[in-house]
């Protein structure tokens, strides 16, 4: 009887054993035109709560019971995909999109995930297009990438021509800046007036401000991944552009039609070659161009295998021929393995090289010629990295990341040689070296409808690391406190840091409210071990970059943000509103008077702080239909205090001080709007408040009779507001066409109005009664600048 029982139960149970049972459809989204993989392509079961999206290398793998389904497939800027299938195995679907056409009536074009403003578990994140940075009235015609994130809340730079951006009250140096996985230290050409991506190779960029997936350390206040393009693997084709300031063009093809492609993009200024031309000598002897060259190919092995090696080369050159050469430049590597172990288990391995340095000269060191002198300046930042992060989709419901990375720092710090004509003196810094290993895990978990969550947990260490001679202190860092010297054998740990201090752990939960409403939250603790050391208002290219060490503690930072978000009409309008809180420990800043230039001990002249920052952000965005654009506000504070025993260990005598990025306000307008098929129109308004400052509280005669400036708390002033509008125009006419050949025109009116906008305020003294101090005010761009690009594509 107990057996037939046990086979009754069996039968009854069966059916929901059958209807429980759950298959995963899985595959790779790409670009039907040019066969690149789509990231972030928003994928979900219609009629359904079940969805996910692509990968950065467009893989995606969907969970879901036996039966029948739509699966619909949705992008920025292309057409909507549906798929019907009868789900009872799992099943491999690659999906080809197509883009949409321009049609001023389109209305079947979808924003990428279309609510993922409100749905996404993630915040304080930030995604533009290349077709929106183009749409973007730019300095001289040059599409940016960094100028136009600077547009968006939350980031922000020191003025005109300044190196880098600051975000959430952080320094340059605390951002992670990614090309292919690898770092570059200097994002900017010509001193800050351009970026050092060329927007023809790029694919995508992301840009995290805050909630850092665990998968990224090594910087405190955000992560700008950018990934180049993949290169055309259907067709050869090319595009390019020819403007006022440089040129560029790009070519790509397929090696073997759908399995592999390459891509090559070059883009140069040609100041330097019209100042050649000139009679006047000032003018035919100078040296001002810069460079960017961008090498990608991927190679398809077979379904579950795919290899990728991408490069970059850029330089600037700057000086006057025979006297002065200044030149910088980044290169990165990277070789990348895709693996798709089985329809539920992805995995990326990379290795990158990145290498950035600088010179500084004048005349010939070796063969100083007639002028008997020279002298050079050199430094280099080396970095080694490989990583593996695995991704196991457990469930459409259920997502785990894990991994593990190691990065080789090999800093060296700067080598000058001088010669006076007779001999050649050589004075080289210690060369500095790091060992950055970390691990990390990271699951997303959607609970029900409503209710999201994203944890994570990173561990990182640090190794500072010999050969290297140390000066060791009675206290604090101070030359008055030496007392001796110990050496240091090559690979022998100086200091490491590999306590629990090093756990970061991160967390995001979003809980929708309904459909168009939803409000997120988000911690992160972030660690960084390389700081750039600099006393001057926007980092420069000779700035230098020091590892944590035996004193110089990493820094620290620990983030906390919540905020509101909803979309309307359709999901044609996006509105958001963010609150942040952001601590930072062991930051460093440099002392009153300090050397940081060519000093091998470079701690007495450091000081340890600590920063705060807070604030609001809003936004509100239109991504469809004619008229597009957003609007985005930005309330905040960033302060630092470093507080000592003593007046020389503390600045601004142990008080909260505005640090040089700090805006209390800052509102920026971006419109584009299309006239018609052919024409389209642009601007964007900009204000800030002014940048703190140090200003002379009085003066005092130092030896020779001079009168010098005394200064008291830093940054206690500011200078005057920073305003601008600039307007462009696009025009396309062979759009709507069929051609091989496609040509438009973009037109720019940058400083429409000719505000002579100060990036800085200094005091000198009047050339005519050094009695007297006078203020001077330091405009980068003080009139209308007009610029025509000529853009094409085959």
């Amino acid at each position: 009887m107990r057996k037939y029982s046990y086979y009754l139960c069996a039968f009854i149970a069966m059916p929901f054993l059958v209807f429980s049972q759950k298959f995963t459809v899985s595959g790779e989204v790409t670009d039907a035109q040019n066969g690149e993989s789509l990231v972030g392509v928003n994928i979900f079961a219609e009629g359904t709560q079940v969805g996910t999206s692509t990968n950065t290398y467009g893989f995606y793998s969907l969970r879901l019971d036996a039966g029948q389904y739509t699966i619909v497939y949705q992008y920025l800027g292309y057409e909507v995909q549906r798929k019907k299938l009868n789900l009872n195995k799992d099943q491999v679907i690659d999906v080809s999109l197509v883009e949409a056409g321009q049609a001023l009536d389109a209305i079947d074009v979808t924003t990428r995930g279309v609510d993922a403003n409100v749905k996404s578990v993630e915040m304080s994140v930030t995604e533009v297009t290349t077709k929106e940075i183009e749409k973007v009235p730019q300095l001289l015609g040059e599409v940016d990438v960094i100028r136009t994130l600077t547009l968006l809340p939350g980031v922000s730079t020191v003025g005109e021509g300044a190196n880098g951006f600051n975000v959430r009250g952080g320094n340059v140096d605390q951002n992670l800046i990614l090309l292919d996985g690898a770092p570059v230290f200097n994002s900017s050409h010509l001193f800050g007036f351009f970026s050092v991506f060329n927007a023809d190779a790029v694919q995508s960029f992301k840009l995290y401000k805050g909630g850092i997936p665990a998968s990224y350390g090594g910087r405190l206040s955000s992560v700008l991944d950018v990934r180049q393009r993949e290169g055309n693997s259907k067709r050869f084709s090319g595009q390019g552009g020819l403007g006022i300031l440089s040129s560029r063009a790009t070519f790509e093809g397929p090696i073997i039609k759908d399995k592999m492609s390459f891509l090559v993009s070059g883009r140069r200024s040609y100041g330097d070659v019209f100042t050649s031309l000139s009679s006047n000598e000032d003018l035919n002897s100078s040296i001002l161009y810069f460079y960017d060259f961008n090498t990608k190919i991927n190679y398809r092995i077979n379904k579950d295998h795919r290899i990728y090696l991408s490069g970059y080369f850029g330089r600037d050159a700057l000086g006057i021929r025979d006297f002065v050469n200044f030149n910088w430049g980044n290169a990165t590597a990277t070789l990348r393995w895709n693996w798709t172990i089985n329809n539920r288990l992805f995995s990326n391995v990379t290795a990158v090289y990145s290498d950035y340095d600088y010179t500084i000269g004048s005349g010939d060191v070796e063969n100083p010629g007639e002028s008997g002198f020279g002298f050079s300046l050199d430094s280099r930042l080396r970095n080694y990295k490989f990583d593996q992060k695995i991704t196991w989709f457990a469930s459409s419901d259920y997502k785990l990341d894990f991994g593990y990375d190691v990065t080789y720092y090999d800093i060296s710090p700067g080598r000058s040689r001088f010669n006076d004509g007779t001999s050649i003196f050589e004075t080289q810094l210690q060369s500095e070296y790091g060992l950055e290993p970390a691990l990390f895990v990271s699951a997303e978990q959607k609970v029900n409808a409503n209710l999201t969550f994203q944890y994570g947990l990173r561990y990182s260490a640090f190794y500072n690391l010999g050969a290297r001679t140390m000066q060791l202190y009675d206290g604090i860092p101070t030359d008055d406190n030496v007392i001796g010297t110990r050496d240091f054998e090559r690979g022998e740990v100086i200091a490491a840091y590999d306590g629990l201090e090093g756990f970061e752990p991160r967390f995001n939960v979003n809980y929708a409210i309904n459909d168009n409403n939803s409000i997120k939250a988000s911690y992160n603790r972030t660690r960084q071990y390389i700081q750039l050391v600099s006393n001057t208002t926007s980092p420069t290219p000779v700035d230098i970059w020091r590892p944590a060490g035996k004193y110089i503690n990493p820094a620290t930072a620990n983030q906390v943000a919540g905020g509101y978000f909803r979309n309307f009409n359709d999901n044609v309008w996006e509105f958001s509103v963010e609150l942040f809180y952001k601590y930072f420990n062991d930051i460093i800043d440099y002392r009153d008077g300090a050397d940081l230039f060519t000093n091998d001990n470079i701690e007495t002249s450091l000081l340890n702080g600590e920063g705060r920052a807070y604030g609001l952000e809003v936004l509100l965005r239109k991504q469809r239909g004619k008229l597009q654009g957003w609007i985005g506000y930005t309330l905040s504070r960033a302060e630092i205090i470093v507080r000592g025993d003593d007046p020389f260990t503390s600045i601004s005598q142990g008080q909260w001080y505005p640090s040089n990025w700090d805006r209390l306000h800052d509102l920026s307008v971006v419109v584009s709007y299309q006239l018609t098929k052919k024409w389209d129109i642009g601007g964007s308004f900009i204000y800030q408040t002014g940048r703190p400052v140090t200003f002379p509280v009085g003066r005092a005669e130092v030896e020779g009779g001079l009168i010098a400036p005394v200064n008291t708390l830093r940054n206690s002033n500011r200078i005057p507001d920073f305003h601008r509008l600039d307007l462009s125009a696009n025009y396309n006419p062979s759009e709507g066409k069929n051609k091989r050949w496609e040509s438009s025109w973009s037109f720019g009116l940058f400083n429409v109005y000719a505000r002579r906008n100060p990036f800085s305020v200094f005091f000198q003294n009047d050339p005519q009664n050094p009695q007297v101090n006078q203020a001077i005010r330091l405009a980068i761009f003080g009139t209308i600048i007009p610029s025509v690009t000529y853009n094409f594509k085959f």
